[in-house]
């Protein structure tokens, strides 16, 4: 007999939201957030709602493919019981293989489903640490005076910490960029994100030519690629800077490869790169090996993000967090989610599930 928190249906549909300009990585640029909404429902009629958030210039993923795994994982999750989260999680990764954002979209769905039958806010689920967390917010890629004006911008809304797309190729080009946030916001801490753009002697370079000019950083984002431990590791010994492994990790078995190779000090965790339990399995591999824990994104709207947060700020401890990604967006087409004011995400109102549903409902 089914129970109350057995899954009836599971719907996916597009979810494509414009965007002020495109997001510039090194690998590429997206002009639209080409993402998928998923909804499961259970046998007492609650709702939970999941979004998959592709972005192919960061790892290959697309809409097509992340759509076409949700409906492989249809048998699997019709007629489970989402008080087996981890089970089911399992279970999809078996269905589905290494889409992880369809894998993110699907457990999202399965704890808010989850959390809103038994009315609890996802932050606490997660262990209630904290309810508010700061965000930075990412300067794309572009030109010079494109960055000098972006940092204005982002100091102008109260946001203290600037993160910086770099890798061009150009480190002539980066180094000036760089340069020119810095002279827009000298006492804004930056981030710099090579998206697996450099060499390890092009990263260190441009590091030294920083440091020449007496611009310090708080964090350099995988600045080679994500298969290139021996190169991140001699990032990490000598370019003075903290350094985090991003495309480098997709699950724990990768960030115990981090932490043997000595490559980098932090790991950003994405939930889009890995899905919720594997995340959870990587920030207790990191505080075992004393790293520090980073919370980032793909191209989400405020339901991935605020999903986002609700793990970062209820486990506790992530030094950087990196949940900017719906001050991109022209449209928002849900209610709810976390309240910004300035970098500062507020999530203590949330009262079951993360709270955000599509308009209308």
């Amino acid at each position: 007999m089914p129970t109350p928190t057995t899954i009836r249906t599971l719907a996916v549909e597009t979810l494509d939201i414009p965007l002020h300009e495109p997001f510039g990585i090194a690998g590429g640029a997206q002009d639209l957030a080409r993402n998928l909404l998923v909804t499961i429902e259970l046998a007492d009629g609650t709702r939970g709602y999941g979004e998959a958030a592709p972005f192919p210039a960061f790892n290959g993923e697309t809409q097509p493919a992340a759509r076409a795994a949700v409906e492989v994982a249809r048998t699997t999750i019709e007629g489970a019981d989402v008080r087996e989260w981890r089970r089911i999680a399992a279970a999809l990764r078996d269905a589905i293989g290494p889409i992880g954002s369809a894998q993110c979209a699907l457990e999202t769905a399965v704890l808010d489903a989850l959390t809103r039958y038994a009315r609890i806010p996802l932050w606490s689920f997660f262990g209630g640490v904290s309810t508010s967390l700061e965000t930075d917010m990412t300067i794309t890629t572009g030109s010079v005076e494109q960055a000098a004006q972006s940092a204005r911008d982002i100091l102008a809304r109260g946001i203290r910490v600037i993160k910086i797309k770099i890798g061009s190729g150009d480190l002539a080009l980066d180094l000036e960029r760089v340069t020119a946030v810095h002279a827009s916001a000298p006492a804004a801490p930056l981030i710099l994100d090579g998206n697996s753009g450099f060499t390890p002697d092009a990263a260190l370079q441009l590091l030294a030519k920083l440091h020449a000019r007496d611009i310090t950083l708080a964090l350099f984002e995988q600045p080679v690629p994500r298969d290139d431990l021996d190169g991140m590791r001699q990032v990490t010994e000598w370019g003075s800077v903290p350094v985090a492994a991003d495309e480098s990790v997709t699950d724990a078995c990768d960030a115990l490869q981090v932490v043997q190779a000595r490559a980098a000090q932090v790991i950003n965790i994405k939930l889009m790169k890995s899905g919720i339990v594997a995340a959870l399995d990587i920030a207790a591999l990191c505080r075992t090996a004393y790293l520090q824990l980073m919370i980032g994104g793909m191209v989400e709207s405020i339901l991935a993000m605020t999903t986002s947060a609700c793990f970062a700020a209820g486990l506790g401890g992530f030094s950087f967090v990196d949940l900017d990604t719906p001050l991109f967006m022209t449209e928002n087409p849900f209610d709810g989610g976390f309240r910004v004011t300035g970098g500062q995400l507020d999530l203590a109102h949330i009262q079951a599930g993360h709270g955000v549903t599509p308009k209308g409902l």
